[in-house]
């Protein structure tokens, strides 16, 4: 469950939401998640999987993918936004993606987002979010994304 959620009554009220921010809770990334979305995506590169080599190489560990990373945003941010009267809510895509920083293996990410835009379409709102996934204790984000999602409301 997140620290702070955006609650509306309905998609159409997301408009209400603009300028509005929400934190998460904190997440653990594991070396056995890193292992498994290397075997998945059949990225096996040494800096996610080789503890050894890792070592002495620029990060001094293990590092999580960035699309790692990036395929955690749903578990992450999906929580920070709570809208009634909503029959479903569909990934509509990404205007802008940066990877910031590396996520070392064991570090804790937490999402930061805050809506930008509610645009009335035919199916339902576009929602458009600014979502920044925090590394504990780190400096920089590990990424920030301008997230699209479709907020389909109930018949």
């Amino acid at each position: 469950m997140s620290t702070d959620v955006i609650a509306v009554a309905s998609p159409a009220a997301l408009a209400d939401a603009v300028g509005r921010t929400a934190t998460g809770e904190w997440f653990e990334v594991t070396q056995e998640r890193i292992s498994a979305f290397a075997d998945a995506t059949e990225d096996h590169q040494w800096i996610h999987l080789d503890a050894e080599k890792a070592a002495a190489g620029p990060f001094g560990t293990t590092v999580a993918h960035g699309y790692l990373t990036l395929s955690l945003l749903p578990h992450l941010a999906s929580s920070l936004i709570a809208v009634d009267g909503a029959a479903m809510v569909m990934n509509y895509g990404l205007d802008r993606l940066r990877f910031l920083a590396p996520v070392p293996s064991g570090a804790r990410l937490r999402a930061r987002t805050e809506v930008l835009a509610a645009e009335p379409t035919p199916r339902g709102v576009r929602l458009a979010c600014e979502v920044t996934v925090e590394i504990e204790g780190a400096e920089k984000p590990a990424l920030v994304a301008r997230t699209l999602s479709l907020y389909v409301p109930s018949q």
